[in-house]
């Protein structure tokens, strides 16, 4: 899940914020809560098993990490001053170590020892293929995801562009619980009938995939100009692709793709009503009708998709992640005033790093010491151990020079005529 920025500052030269450390620490829980949930399938598969009988793990850290993404994202917009400042941030934060992952898993597949996932090389063109993963967006694109959980990453990079197209047209800061409802009422309704990957299908993966690749790159460096006019055009533009993207062309049904978006959207409602800028009953509201709307669809949709499954255990495990979830963000909300032990937030630094690094480990893991046929909790230990030191290391070296890097350049932006400042609804 792509790093949030609970620090930023509207003037970047200006001293660092103090982080929320809950927030922190909620993503760092979330990420290694994934990352036991896949070593998890590895080495106690039987214990996995029962576990999902009842909740599945790696849906309640994905939706976490949404959550606190929508609470923290336009806030970052905000205090950012600029499109532009945001878009540096984004980037610098997003795609080094994005690419750090995606060339490791290019070698394993070159060297042989781990195929790209769904054979990618060989069965989508190459164009196509990275394309569609330097948008993020991969999962929205009929592409493959390189590595299991990019996926997440094309809801996020959704996100941002419906963040700043909702910004410049001044319909989110007192909008964003009536968003995140219409989003519930979508996924309950004209998303049922929506087919999945439906551009791709008819107009063929590639053509679709370097379509959006350019009017991405074109949306974007649009938003970025200081002439009012096209920044507003550029942010709109990016807005409309999300939308088309999510609408017509999603790999998961349409449903839990608007879902997804609710959640964020959700996120950011909350922090407004706890910022005094729209009602606690329109965000309690609006956090109602995402839940309804999750656990809803998820029992009206969900079905088996692999042997030793029911559908009575997958919709149970869903509500009941659901749940979880929505605690877990109270009970950080509720002591975010308290001290937090100083591991968490230290973990919430590294998360983005180990959410995207543990496939890897695990992936050199099995080709070092094989896949057991049982439960072996003694080698789950050691490899939770070497992606807390991996996520470190990359952490250190590839992600926080970057983020300086983009600081740097941010501050060398002065403010533009492009500026959210004063454009707040």
């Amino acid at each position: 899940m792509a790093p949030a920025d609970p620090a930023a500052q509207a003037d970047p030269a200006a001293p660092a914020a103090p982080r929320l450390e809950w927030l922190d620490a909620l993503r760092g829980i979330a990420a290694l809560v994934v990352a036991f949930h896949h070593g998890g399938s590895e080495y106690l598969p039987e214990f996995r098993h029962e576990i999902l009988r009842f909740i599945d793990l790696g849906d309640c850290g994905v939706l976490l990490f949404f959550l606190v993404s929508g609470y923290i994202i336009p806030a970052s917009l905000e205090r950012a001053a600029s499109v532009r400042r945001f878009w540096i941030g984004r980037v610098f934060r997003i795609y080094p170590l994005l690419l750090v992952v995606l060339a490791a898993m290019l070698l394993l597949d070159r060297a042989g020892v781990k195929p790209l996932r769904a054979g990618m090389l060989e069965s989508y063109d190459a164009s196509a293929a990275v394309a569609a993963h330097l948008t993020m967006m991969q999962d929205l694109l009929a592409v493959p995801n390189a590595v299991n959980v990019l996926w997440t990453l094309s809801y996020e990079m959704v996100f941002y562009l419906l963040v700043v197209a909702l910004f410049a047209l001044g319909r989110l800061d007192r909008h964003s619980a009536t968003i995140a409802t219409a989003l519930s009422v979508g996924a309950l309704t004209v998303a049922a009938v929506l087919p999945v990957a439906a551009l791709s299908g008819r107009f063929g993966v590639t053509p679709v995939a370097l379509t959006a690749a350019g009017i991405m790159a074109l949306a974007i460096g649009l938003a970025c100009a200081s002439r009012p006019w096209l920044w507003r055009t550029g942010a709109a533009l990016g807005g409309v692709l999300a939308a088309v993207l999510v609408l017509g062309n999603s790999r998961v049904p349409v449903w839990q793709g608007l879902g997804l978006l609710a959640v964020m959207f959700a996120g950011t409602a909350i922090r407004r009503a706890e910022r005094g800028r729209i009602s606690v009953r329109a965000a309690a509201v609006a956090v109602t009708a995402v839940a309804a709307a999750l656990v809803g669809g998820g029992l009206w949709h969900i079905e088996v998709y692999a042997p030793g499954q029911t559908e009575e255990v997958l919709k149970r495990s869903w509500t009941i992640g659901i749940a979880v979830t929505g605690l877990a963000f109270a009970a950080g909300m509720a002591l975010r005033n308290r001290r937090v032990p100083r591991w968490l937030p230290r973990l919430g630094l590294i998360s983005y790093s180990v959410y995207l690094v543990h496939p890897v480990v695990l992936t050199i893991f099995n080709i070092a010491l094989g896949r057991p046929s049982a439960d072996t909790p003694l080698m789950l230990v050691p490899y939770l151990v070497a992606v807390l030191v991996v996520g470190t290391v990359t952490y250190r070296y590839a992600e926080a020079p970057c983020q300086r890097l983009g600081r740097c350049l941010a501050r060398r932006q002065r403010a533009r005529p492009g500026s959210l400042a004063g454009n707040r609804a």
